[in-house]
């Protein structure tokens, strides 16, 4: 039932409960981007490790979060045992082969994986304001923030480079806004305390070097298999905001990253975004308008998304309008949300006269589906009621001793495991304030050092110029005959002025007693 440039996925059966035909989806129609969907329990997370089994059988890499555990079982050969088994003969499935596929196992925490980071410059501002549930003042502030690091030179690696950079714009808000618009301290302050409660959250781990080299998630082992990369989960579900924004922040990458290559025999990678709904709770328009534009546009790159989900609701149509290979599991309807999602499902479907797909969503068991894929040139296939093949490889997860042994085998075992804290904004700016700070030290000091000197001079009776040494004139040799010369100088004009009144007084007292001399005589 394989068949070459396709992708089994099971085998359909028509109304009576015969089984009719094998359903696939077809690789050169991989990046058209797909959806599986359905309530806890009737599933998903198989449909989700087949076709990851199929696209890396294929040799496409794949990159898929794995929020329960269940997913790392892929890492290990499948055994013929319990419904694996019952479920390949009621298909007619002969050609199941049991094996395990390469896998790299990736932890934000560096607790079940290798660690996956990124810097804060290439988170940006606005996957950022969407992480710190930032309003739009306070979004505007970390555009201002970006703004200024990137013309200072200043890198934003990390937690503390942000909160240096946030520090150092409250303490020149004042001069800053006359440049890039008003910085308000309090929208400062509110990203600060942001930035605090990530941290508190774990965020620390997550922003840093070596940040992830994307070829490394696009790997192909040497039997031709493609890896499949899978993101432990279940700790990190604990903040959702930061998975849906760690996922989308990776979507970007892959985005700006790829080169256009067209519609490709198979896609150069698949991409599993599981839990789906968290990234679009409460999303802003601009989040949401982002989100369009690259799962539109990425496709062109060879890139295909697949959102994983209970309720199709969950997906805004904008993007589920773009989401071609349709997966449907079992879904209930008994509230009038549910009732809702049940028909918004079944009308996404090319309808199958044989039966009604409203009613059959709501009655599928475990392990069926309802199956459209895109055939010939780009139409959707007619919807099918399908049983799910059975993964060759084990259903469940693997020990911790298991997967700590693929973890130190792994190709990029010792690439991300040691953080790397190089020079960035957080000690570029501690330097300058440490600059800034002795200079200022340094005048005070001048400023106190002339004041000290001209106070000396006037009690003293000693003046020197600051900077100029703080010899007393009479311990220079050279300053010895000036002060002597300025001294004499000094008794010369004191001598000169006492003789001017001397001689001024002899005239006078002198022409007196001449005139009391001849009045005498006169007389």
């Amino acid at each position: 039932m394989l068949q070459d440039g396709k992708l089994y996925i099971g085998t359909s059966r028509n109304p009576d409960e015969s089984l009719n035909k094998g359903e696939y989806l077809e690789l050169k129609f991989g990046n058209r981007h797909g959806l599986v969907t359905g309530a806890t329990g009737t599933g998903k997370t198989v449909s989700l490790q087949v076709m990851a089994e199929g696209f890396a059988r294929a040799g496409v890499p794949v990159f898929a979060a794995d929020i329960k555990g269940d997913l790392s079982g892929i890492a290990a050969k499948g055994e013929p045992k319990g419904w694996v088994t019952a479920r390949a003969e009621q298909i007619g499935f002969t050609d199941l082969t049991f094996d395990q596929f390469p896998v790299i196992f990736w932890d934000l925490y560096g607790e079940k994986g290798h660690r996956v980071r990124t810097t804060i410059a290439e988170m940006g501002p606005l996957l950022l304001a969407r992480l710190m549930d930032a309003s739009e003042a306070q979004e505007g502030v970390l555009n201002i923030a970006f703004k200024i690091a990137d013309q200072g030179g200043l890198p934003l690696l990390d937690l503390k480079d942000l909160q240096a950079m946030l520090n150092y714009m409250a303490e020149h808000a004042s001069e800053l806004s006359n440049q890039f618009g008003l910085i308000s301290k309090a929208s400062v302050g509110s990203l600060q305390r942001g930035l605090l409660i990530l941290e508190q959250q774990g965020a620390q781990h997550f922003f840093g070097e070596p940040a992830l080299d994307i070829k490394d998630i696009m790997r192909v082992n040497h039997e031709g298999k493609g890896t499949i990369s899978v993101l432990a989960a279940d700790k990190l579900m604990m903040n959702p905001r930061l998975y849906a924004t760690f996922l989308l922040w990776l979507l970007s990458e892959l985005f700006e990253e790829l080169p256009e290559i067209g519609d490709p025999e198979k896609p150069r990678l698949v991409f599993f975004f599981d839990e789906a709904h968290l990234l679009f709770n409460d999303a802003p328009k601009v989040l949401v308008e982002r989100v369009e534009q690259v799962v539109r546009l990425i496709r062109s790159k060879g890139v295909g998304v697949y959102f994983v989900t209970q309720n199709p609701l969950d997906v805004p149509e904008t993007i589920l309008a773009q989401l071609g290979n349709r997966v449907q599991h079992a879904l209930r309807a008994y509230t009038p949300r549910e009732q809702k999602a049940v028909k918004s499902a079944a009308d996404t479907f090319r309808p199958n006269p044989a039966f009604n797909a409203a009613e059959a969503i709501t009655a599928l068991g475990t392990g069926e589906a309802l199956v459209s894929t895109l055939e010939g040139k780009g139409a959707p296939t007619m919807v099918e009621r399908t049983l799910v093949r059975p993964p060759s490889a084990r259903v469940g997860p693997l020990t911790d001793q298991e997967r700590a042994g693929i973890i130190a085998t792994s190709p990029v075992s010792g690439l991300y495991d040691k953080d790397i804290d190089r020079e960035s904004a957080f000690e570029m700016l501690n330097a300058r304030a440490a600059k800034a700070a002795e200079a200022e030290a340094a005048k005070k000091a001048e400023e106190e050092r002339r004041k000290n000197g001209v106070q000396e001079g006037s009690a003293g009776g000693r003046w020197t110029l600051p900077g100029f040494g703080d010899k007393p004139a009479e311990d220079s040799a050279e300053a010895r005959p000036k002060a002597r010369t300025g001294g004499y100088q000094r008794e010369t004009v004191i001598e000169a002025a006492m003789k001017s009144v001397t001689r001024t007084v002899a005239t006078q007292l002198g022409r007196a007693i001449v005139r009391g001399i001849l009045g005498s005589l006169k007389r």
